[in-house]
């Protein structure tokens, strides 16, 4: 298998505006995954090509990136699930800052989950081993605790295209999270952090989150049950 990579690139120190450089990678294995391909490219090819990986297996989220118009994480990707007839258009997850190539500064993205104090607050003293749930209790918040925050869907959305203050759909994973983990006995102190005028009323229910997601977390989905404990609470 042949393919060709169009990747976006941009270098601060030496350029004035992000550009495309292509890439002819020739005899891939179809197993390949995208993450392989770049680091052939870079290995084999451009050596300056940047970009983040650590762990390639899905867990550390930090090679999330837009793959043919769509953020996916690169070591998730196989070739053979893309169309390699034509070029593979890689660019940096859309509308954070690029710092070089395909690395974005994910800075506002890690400040705005600080705001939800992303932690069980609880009034007990620490126990000797952990703190216990029933296996239901653990259900209600099996799928949020999936999120590795890699940014995926919090890049596609449109209502932080338009607000930057936005917290974003992975704020609201984790939100959920907390609020509705069984041990924590103050969730009116998470739910404050989403009940605010950059909060999870902005969500207009576009789904780009749900389609993005490489853990497959129904976002929307939290967002609803947000939105109703909110309501809930209040009456």
């Amino acid at each position: 298998m042949n393919a060709t990579f169009k990747i976006l690139r941009y270098d601060p120190d030496i350029d004035t505006r992000p550009h495309f450089k292509e890439y002819v990678l020739e005899a891939l294995d179809p197993t390949y995954r995208i993450l392989d391909a770049l680091l052939d490219i870079k290995g084999k090819l451009d050596g300056t090509l940047t970009f983040w990986r650590v762990c390639g297996h899905g867990v550390c989220g930090s090679d999330a990136m837009q793959i043919n118009g769509m953020n996916r994480l690169a070591c998730q990707v196989l070739l053979q699930h893309v169309d390699t007839e034509k070029p593979i258009i890689i660019e940096p997850l859309p509308y954070l800052p690029i710092i070089k190539d395909l690395v974005v500064d994910m800075s506002a993205f890690f400040e705005k989950y600080e705001m939800l104090k992303p932690y069980v607050i609880t009034d007990e003293a620490p126990p000797a081993l952990e703190r216990l749930q029933s296996p239901c209790d653990a259900e209600l918040i099996m799928e949020s605790s999936k999120c590795i925050l890699c940014g995926c869907c919090t890049a596609s959305c449109p209502s932080l295209w338009s607000n930057e203050n936005y917290l974003g759909p992975a704020a609201f994973v984790q939100a959920y999270r907390f609020v509705f983990d069984t041990r924590d006995v103050a969730p009116e102190v998470h739910l404050a952090a989403v009940d605010s005028a950059y909060g999870i009323w902005r969500c207009h229910t576009i789904f780009n989150c749900v389609e993005c997601c490489p853990k497959d977390i129904n976002v929307t989905w939290h967002i609803s049950q947000l939105k109703k404990r909110l309501v809930t609470d209040t009456m």
